[in-house]
Parts: C-alpha cells; structure tokens; sequence
C-alpha cells in the first residue's frame, strides 16, 4: 500500500497553513465485511441529497465521501446529473471535470470572460493541479436550483496551454476523474467565494496563478472581482434553504468498513430536518474560513472542520511516523486524543475527543475498506494549523452557516457540531 496527500482547499494567500490533504491508499484485500448503518436520525425530506463514502473513481481512495449534482445549461433545456462530487467544506464553489459532462456540451456553458479575455482558473494540490475555464450554468443539489451560477470546468478541451505558475506549482495534472478519484467538487465551505478579497487585490495570491485571462490562448494571472469568482452554490439557492448545510454520517467500526451513506441537508433552522438545536457553533474568520483550535495546550494557528480531507491533519512529533504510508501516524496502540476548538471572535468552545491508529496496518489489513474514523496524518513542516477531516463527521451532525445569510445561530460564516 501507499499513501499520497493533496490539496483540496483553496489557499488565498496563507498557502501551506490553509491545506486540506487526502489520502490514497493503494487496494488489495481485507477481513471481513463491514457496511455502516446510516445514523438515527437520518434525515429525510426534499432538501436532503445521500452522501456516499467509498473509495472513489479508480477505487484507489480512502473516506471519499461524495454527492450527485445536476448540471444544467442555463435555462435548464440540457441537464444531467454527475454522480461521485466530492462533498468538500473545505473549499468554494463547484468544479465539475469536463469528461464527466458527456450530456451537456461543456461549449453550452457560457464561458465567464475578464476585460482581458476569457476566464481560466487553476486549482493545486499538493500532488497537482487542475485547470479549467470558468463558466456559469444551473445547478440542482437536492431540490435547490442555482441559476446562472459560476463554476470551473476542470479540463475543458477549450484550455489553452497551461500557465507555467499553474502547472510548476505542484506534481502532475489531475484534470480528469481517474486522476482526481471523482466526477468534481461541490465545495460549501462557510465562505461564499472561491478566495474573496486576496484575489481581488493580488493576482497571485499564495504565489499561485489562481485566475488568468487567456486571450488567444495565452494566459496571463489577472485580479478578479469576489462577485465574478467561482461561487458557492449553497448561497445562491433560491427557496430559504441557501443559509447553510447539514452533513450527517454514521459511527464507523475502529476497523473501519467498506463504505458508509449518509445525508446533505440543505438549509440550516428553514426545515424540520435541519435544526441547529443545541449544537455548538463556532464562528470562523472571513478570509479563511477558519476558528482556533488549542492541542496539548498549544495555540494553532486556525482550525478547519473539512470533508474534503480524508484524515485528521495536525503536527505531533510524539506520534509514530508510517514507513508505508509516509506523512501519516501509526501509533503501536491506538492513541485517544482530543483538542479543544473556539470560536473565531464568539468565544464559544469545545473539547473534541478523537482516536489515532496505525494507517499502515488498518489500510494492510483492511485493504477493501473506504471508511475510517481513525487515521491521521502530518501537517508539512512549519504549519501549526488543525485540520478535522472527514474522521470528525462519523456519528455527528456537522453544520455549514453561510457567510452573510441567518439562522437562530446569527449571521454566517460557521460551522457547528
């Protein structure tokens, strides 16, 4: 087995301290057989999408967990619905890769254009990148409908040669499913734009080309507008159910299962079935989309709760390094930890309780397993930031509170467990 990690989240300009990995690991067999019953209660109703956790496209993944979209030209003549969507509250916007659009014409989305020329964007992750153009389109998640909302095209045939500050930023390009393990990403982070104010004022935030405007194929970094930026696709719903999610996934076995189903409620305190209740809301700061979180008494830097990391992400020098799955912890026993998460400005806290295991001899022993609630991994050197991946949603209701929209918790950006 082997283990990879990339970036999924979108880092306006803090790079390294706003990463969001995954984690790959490579087949093989396993013991047993394990499903995961789907929580009490799951939430049912028209606002509510399943969220399936397996190994992705290419089987070749870990805690991938992953929705259908339906892509529409706008106006809705031509729609199709894409399955294996990374679920990712991790990041802005929806990314859909152009060979998943094989029912609407990727030349049927009108292509978002800069006073420079076309709009192009590029997305790096720690192993890679992704380019592709931006373009609007109508987009349905569950029974809410976004209209002429903006999103990126991952792969579009219509890409120019690729910016060297795109593609020297990392590894290869993973501009297709096989590559990126999914059909796209449904990003519903807190925030409401792909990096706001950083790419408004500086055309390479984080050292990184993140919009170009591509005249005759060749592209130059540009600013861009927050209001013409990839959006998030939550806030821009109509009907009431556009102030935020719900994610509810099931407790997972401490050997892990071969998948797990859960639910996406859209809306936050607008249905029966997506009441904030007693959960504790943290608020988050407005460039990152970050709180603070406090282990082993040490102040981090920010704290992110994000589905699109397939691991707990956080610097421990006393844990076990992997020799199989290099980046990653693998204690001789597993280890119960917790950490203690805070509000942005709100003051509101709380401890959070987890467990860490040997990656190498859950995913050696349990290799058709997709679901763990118990992996961790190292944040790369330097970056003192707590990253709760997908592990942090097992057996919990984890609410998104969308910057600038209102629920009985107050106005977004938060998050709430």
């Amino acid at each position: 087995m082997s283990a990879r990690a990339r970036v999924l989240r979108r880092a306006p300009p803090c790079a390294a301290s706003c990463a969001a990995l995954w984690l790959a690991a490579c087949g093989g067999g396993g013991a047993g057989s394990g499903t995961t019953p789907p929580p009490t209660p799951l939430p049912t109703g028209p606002n509510v999408t399943p969220i399936l956790v397996d190994a992705g496209i290419g089987a070749t993944g870990i805690n991938i967990p992953s929705v259908s979209v339906t892509v529409c030209t706008p106006g809705g003549a031509t729609c199709q619905t894409i399955d294996h969507v990374l679920l990712d509250t991790g990041s802005t916007g929806l990314r859909i890769m152009a060979l998943a659009l094989t029912q609407v014409p990727v030349t049927s989305l009108p292509q978002v254009n800069a006073a420079a020329g076309p709009v192009f964007e590029c997305l790096v992750f720690a192993d890679g990148y992704a380019f592709g153009s931006v373009r609007t389109a109508d987009v349905q998640i569950a029974n809410g409908k976004a209209s002429s909302l903006q999103i990126q095209v991952i792969g579009d045939p219509a890409i120019p040669s690729i910016p060297a500050n795109c593609s020297a930023a990392a590894g290869i390009s993973e501009s297709s499913p096989t590559s990126f393990g999914a059909n796209g990403v449904l990003g519903v982070s807190p925030l409401e734009y792909d990096c706001g104010g950083a790419c408004e004022t500086d055309p390479t935030p984080g050292n990184l080309g993140f919009y170009y405007a591509c005249p005759g194929g060749v592209c130059s970094s540009i600013t861009m507008l927050s209001a013409n930026q990839v959006q998030n696709p939550i806030s821009f719903l109509s009907g009431n159910d556009h102030n935020g999610v719900e994610i509810v996934l099931p407790k997972v076995p401490a050997e892990g299962a071969m998948s797990a189903t859960g639910a996406l409620a859209l809306g936050i305190d607008t249905e029966s079935n997506n009441q904030l209740g007693s959960a504790k809301v943290l608020d988050v700061d407005l460039v990152f989309g970050e709180f603070n979180t406090t282990y082993k008494g040490t102040p981090l830097s920010g704290g992110i709760i994000d589905s699109g990391s397939n691991a707990y992400f956080f610097a421990d020098g006393s844990l076990t390094a992997c020799t199989t799955n290099v980046g990653f912890y693998c204690p001789m026993n597993s280890m119960s930890l917790s950490a203690i998460n805070s509000g942005f400005s709100n003051g509101a806290s709380s401890t959070f309780s987890f467990t860490i295991a040997s990656a190498d001899l859950l995913l050696s022993t349990h290799g058709g397993y997709a679901a763990f609630s118990n992996i961790g991994g190292a944040q790369p050197a330097g970056v003192d930031a707590f990253d709760w991946g997908l592990p942090f949603f097992y057996g919990n209701s984890v609410f998104v509170g969308t910057q600038g929209q209102t629920s009985s918790a107050g106005n977004g950006p938060f998050y709430a467990y």
